[in-house]
């Protein structure tokens, strides 16, 4: 059914989605506005790059648009401070999901839809990657994508803007290369001597992101700068 409704829409209403992926409950609604209060008055913009708090994720998800449809599949994240990569605080979960699963997707991520239909709500698997993640910034590699889902999947779940603040990693990468803006994860681990392993899993991707960020902060470093506010202002001065 929700198949056909796609198809013919081009799109799933909000509350079809929540429906879906919920119900979230007042306790979970609350802790995240909460939590995004709290983030509008997290301003991690000066704090040293040595002492920043990151939190490294990547999303896998059934396609590319999450206002026609497309659902997250699963999550991972691995924790950051400085370049120092917390190998032992990570999150990884499954997401519910009832779409049709494409042989494409499954093939890419190894996920399979009765995995998906036997995993956590994506209500409750939010919750506890904001638990994880708390008021750190977040980091990804094209971050748009993971953006968009995330700022869908808060609203129509919980009625809440997304505030975390999101950087992606081309953002220290243009240090050292401003036209640098669209390689993918793969291209930049073999340009940075990075492994490439677990590709399309979630937390594997989350891993070598985070590999990614540790290398072009410590030449960023090495170049002077000492916190994200000088980086905001060098890359507006040379677009």
């Amino acid at each position: 059914m929700m198949q056909f409704f796609r198809q013919i829409t081009g799109k799933l209403s909000s509350n079809i989605y929540a429906s879906l992926q919920g119900p979230s409950t007042p306790q979970q609604m609350a802790f995240l506005r909460d939590l995004q209060r709290e983030m509008n008055h997290n301003n991690s913009l000066d704090t040293s790059l040595d002492e920043l708090n990151v939190a490294v994720f990547d999303l896998e998800t059934t396609g590319f648009y999450p206002e026609k449809g497309d659902q997250i599949i699963s999550i991972g994240a691995i924790k950051m401070k400085g370049h120092q990569i917390k190998e032992h605080e990570t999150f990884y979960s499954l997401v519910k999901a009832d779409l049709p699963l494409s042989d494409e997707i499954s093939s890419l991520t190894n996920i399979q839809e009765t995995e998906l239909r036997a995993a956590p709500l994506a209500s409750d698997v939010l919750v506890q990657f904001f638990k994880f993640v708390n008021r750190d910034i977040l980091v990804a590699h094209h971050s748009k994508h993971e953006h968009s889902f995330m700022r869908k999947i808060t609203w129509d779940l919980f009625r809440t803007k997304f505030n975390h603040r999101l950087v992606d990693t081309s953002f220290l990468i243009r240090l050292s290369d401003l036209s640098m803006k669209s390689a993918s994860l793969e291209e930049v681990c073999i340009q940075c001597g990075i492994d490439i392993r677990d590709r399309h899993h979630a937390l594997g991707d989350a891993i070598m992101t985070a590999q990614v960020w540790r290398h072009y902060l410590q030449l960023a470093q090495k170049k002077g700068f000492h916190h994200l506010r000088e980086v905001y202002e060098y890359l507006s001065k040379h677009d």
